[in-house]
């Protein structure tokens, strides 16, 4: 670059004399002739102007000084992203952020002199080379592992599942109790000795470091063994954790820490209990197949179907009948019952009009339960199939339950899940329907099936047949509790009767409409389980075996999970806040024994749920009823008569995004302590005692974890609007349709509803908005046609709406659409299986989505305050250095 213009330009100054002892007569002249250009020409303050030119210099180590003025400032730019804002906006700022992306660029950035590579780049390459050398020797090592593992497993693998486990408790030997409960404790009291025998933090370290080489080792091996040795695997490290916890970590000598410690330690056991119950529970899923009906239909039994309501609207119930009434089942052997609480007359003329009985009862004493028992004075039917009035039934579902009844008369209740197509209040507010299993699936898609191999199968009040024989013998259904559903199938139990799971959804409904209702929903059946408890404990009395007893008891710990979900939200605060060493062991101790702990927990816990439940999304669940869930259960376990039936709403709308503060109250005051303990952490870290650095940095980084986690559940209650009466369902079956000339195409149903459809074709543009159309659609062999007009179209999309429907059309798009036989068989297709990173991931970013709304949706005298530190973090991270966008463009 020329510097002769400079050369003309007399300098006599100060200044001058003093950048000439630092620098060449050159560069001074080039210095002051851009402090002249950026002062006089961009009219900058003096200092700014004064340092811009050595800006320029410094940025010469790391890009070339192009003549052209554009490329150079892009390429300014690209590495000092901050000089991109307006010269006035940080004027002082800019010197600052200057001098901390160069000491950055010195330490990641060198340019090469010339177009050769420079020995930073050969470093580099050899580090990178290195590194790739020793992940390809571990990936090596790792499938040499894995061979050998799956070679060891692969004879269980190949086998069928009962060879590993049925077969051996179906043998005659167990038939003698003597020999059985020899065994049972022989292995408990080698259990023990393995639990309880003192290790030293070295021995500790290497036994469960190997632990934890086994689990990685079967982490993709296949087959039912495998994952019986990973829950060995755990239940070892977690009794041996709690044991340590009992043995050697409570300090007697502070009341505080003692007190605040017993009680973790409490929340901890009840926790060790639910995983072990839960490992009990699912071990070894039956995954119980349909049983074939005989030919002959003269043998099939009748059967009535209730549908009871209370103050549902009739669009919501209309559905549901109209199915029940076309479910495939001898016309003369099934008989439809609307149960309406609500004694409304349009309910009794729609049931006239489409051939259901109609039920009311004077009074409404004992709620859904009493309305059931009142019913059955009224009718007759062998059986008894109960359905919510939202949840619309499959026209399979008596052909995939009644089998079996007829293979074992002991049978007296047949179970199926619960579906919903309409996404429950965290899918929705949290936009991830179909993408995160919800808090239902874990339940449906698996813990239903381990009961049912212990014979434990929970009646769930819905999509269900019952024998009717059965409840004449136990008096009816259950109304001690507000959980009749699963109070009655206790009963029924303990009278000697069978129960069965079929895990296929054969009916599908609406969730809960909001947060509040949802949470509503689980009070009741949080306090129904502690009424069960105390009034019929499954525990206590005759009638069950200890598996049907073990099942139970964790489905009542289950919703006591309220107080130990809050101490482990809050245990870290004690030693932040008070000093208290809850956890009473050095750090290294406490590193040693909880991380790989729950590490294993997590990793056999991914196994066995698999896609039902992702890792990390049941603490949210959980987080959100927490507090909740606390005082109707605490009640109920002192005054198990108190507390009455609340229906749950559904069909609601939402007008307009909104904030539910009211409901976040509880997690916004635990995020509040926990957001506040990371800042009195951080301050004890810089200035308090340096010997309590490890362990406060394990308080804080549980703290952090609460963050995240109450950061979800904060986001939950952000509630997104709903403005549709009718819930969109995907599909993907064929149909056709017949234009306005005549023309007959064939389309593919992508979604329907109950009022429209949607199709795709192969033809775009073949007609066009407010066109009358016919839609073709077939049930079995059964043909049907639906007026239908169009109202939107987009490329080969094209949306339909049907209006004025006879009940008779009614009823057959119903039959086409809702009640096929296999409209809900992929609904656990869209999930992969768990994957522990991915989900923490998730969970993250749910977290920082609950921050945001907190900030968008706060009150609108708090938005200057949030407005300002928002603006502070803003400022404060302009000052963090920048990864440059090109490294090695020196063109």
């Amino acid at each position: 670059m020329s510097f002769s213009l400079f050369y003309k330009r007399p300098i006599h100054s100060t200044l001058y004399l003093l950048l000439s002892i630092l620098f060449t007569d050159k560069l001074v002249r080039y210095i002051l002739f851009k402090f002249h250009s950026y002062f006089n020409q961009h009219k900058v303050n003096v200092i700014e102007a004064f340092f811009m030119p050595f800006i320029t210099l410094f940025s010469s180590l790391f890009i070339n000084i192009s003549k052209n003025r554009e490329r150079f400032e892009l390429t300014l730019y690209n590495y000092y992203p901050h000089l991109r804002l307006p010269y006035r906006t940080y004027i002082y700022s800019n010197i600052v952020r200057f001098i901390i992306q160069t000491i950055f660029l010195l330490f990641t950035v060198n340019k090469p002199k010339n177009k050769s590579v420079s020995i930073k780049k050969h470093a580099t390459n050899y580090f990178y080379d290195s590194v790739s050398y020793s992940l390809r020797q571990l990936r090596w090592y790792d499938l040499k592992l894995g061979r050998l593992i799956r070679r060891l497993f692969s004879k269980n693998s190949s086998r069928p599942k009962k060879s590993a486990f049925k077969t051996m408790a179906d043998a005659r030997i167990w038939q003698n109790k003597l020999i059985k409960y020899i065994v049972v404790a022989l292995i408990l009291f080698l259990l023990a000795i393995f639990v309880t025998i003192p290790f030293s933090l070295e021995a500790q370290a290497v036994f469960i470091s190997f632990i934890l080489l086994v689990a990685y080792a079967l982490k993709r091996v296949k087959g039912h063994m495998a994952t019986i040795v990973m829950v060995t695997l755990s239940v070892t490290t977690s009794s041996r954790y709690l044991w340590w916890r009992y043995t050697e970590t409570l300090n007697w000598d502070d009341p505080l820490a003692l007190t605040l410690g017993a009680g973790l330690l409490l929340a901890e056991t009840y926790a060790w209990m639910v995983l072990i119950l839960g490992f009990f529970q699912t071990i070894n899923p039956l995954e119980r197949k349909p049983v074939m009906l005989p030919k002959n239909t003269d043998l099939w039994p009748t059967v009535d179907i209730y549908i009871p309501t209370y103050n549902e609207p009739l669009s919501v119930v209309r559905p549901t009948t109209l199915a029940a009434l076309s479910i495939d089942w001898p016309a003369d052997k099934l008989n439809v019952y609307i149960l309406d609480d609500g004694k409304r007359p349009e309910f009794g003329e729609f049931a006239k009009q489409v051939g259901a009985g109609y039920l009311t009862r004077p009074d409404n004493n004992h709620a859904k339960a009493g309305n059931m028992n009142s019913a059955m004075r009224y009718t007759n039917g062998d059986y008894i199939a109960i359905f919510d009035c939202d949840h619309v039934p499959a026209r399979s579902f008596l052909q995939m339950t009644m089998g079996q009844f007829l293979k074992d008369s002991k049978v007296c209740l047949v179970q199926t899940p619960h579906h919903f197509f309409s996404a429950d209040p965290f899918e929705r507010n949290l936009n991830n329907h179909s993408q995160i299993p919800n808090e239902n699936m874990l339940f449906y898609g698996l813990i239903q099936d381990g009961n049912d191999m212990w014979d434990a199968t929970f009646f769930c009040g819905s999509c269900a047949v019952l024998k009717r024989e059965a409840l004449d013998e136990i008096g009816g259904f259950a109304f001690e509790t507000v959980t009749e559903d699963a109070h009655t199938a206790l009963r029924m139990q303990r009278a000697g009767y069978k129960t069965a799971y079929i895990n296929i959804p054969q009916a599908a409904g609406l969730a809960t409409d909001s947060l509040s209702a949802h949470i509503g929903q689980r009070i009741r059946w949080a306090r129904g389980m502690a009424q069960i408890f105390r009034l019929d404990n499954p525990l206590l009395g005759k009638g069950l075996n200890i598996p049907q007893r073990l099942c139970y008891l964790n489905a009542m710990l289950h919703f006591l999970s309220g107080i130990p979900r809050i101490v482990f939200l809050t245990a870290p605060l004690a030693l932040i806040y008070f000093n208290a060493y809850i956890i009473y062991a050095p750090f290294l101790a406490i590193f040693i024994y909880v991380v790989p702990t729950l590490i294993q927990i997590k990793a056999t816990n991914s196994r066995i749920q698999g896609k039902y439940r992702y890792s990390f999304w049941g603490e949210v669940y959980e987080s959100v009823l927490a507090w909740y869930i606390l005082k109707p259960t605490t009640v109920a376990l002192f005054n198990p008569n108190k507390g009455k039936f609340n229906v749950t709403e559904k069909g609601g709308l939402n007008d307009k995004e909104h904030y539910d503060w009211g409901i976040s109250k509880p997690y916004l005051v635990l995020l509040a302590i926990n957001l506040l303990g990371m800042l009195v952490g951080i301050l004890r870290l810089f200035f308090g005692d340096p010997t309590q650095v490890g362990v406060l940095l394990i308080s804080m980084g549980w703290a952090l974890y609460n963050i995240i986690i109450l950061g979800a559940a904060v986001a939950v209650a952000a509630e997104a609007r709903q403005v549709r009466h009718s819930h969109r369902i995907k599909a993907n079956f064929p149909a056709g349709v017949r234009l306005a000339n005549g023309h007959t195409l064939k389309v593919k149903i992508t979604d329907y509803s109950d009022n429209g459809v949607g199709i795709e074709t192969d033809h775009a543009h073949s007609c066009r908005v407010n066109d009358k159309i016919e839609l073709l659609m077939s049930r079995g062999n059964k043909q049907f046609s639906f007026t239908t007009h169009v109202c939107n179209t987009r490329g080969n999309q094209i949306g339909l709406t049907i209006k004025d429907l006879s009940l008779e059309k009614q009823r057959a798009f119903i039959q086409c659409t809702f009640s096929r036989a296999d409209a809900w068989l992929d609904w656990q297709n869209n999930f992969r299986h768990d994957r522990p990173s991915y989900s923490f991931k998730e969970v993250q970013k749910t977290s920082l989505r609950g921050f945001s709304n907190l900030l968008f949706h706060a009150p609108r005298a708090l938005q200057p305050t949030i407005q300002f530190i928002t603006n502070i973090v803003v400022y404060v991270n302009s000052f963090t250095p920048k990864r440059p966008i090109v490294h090695n463009n020196y063109d």
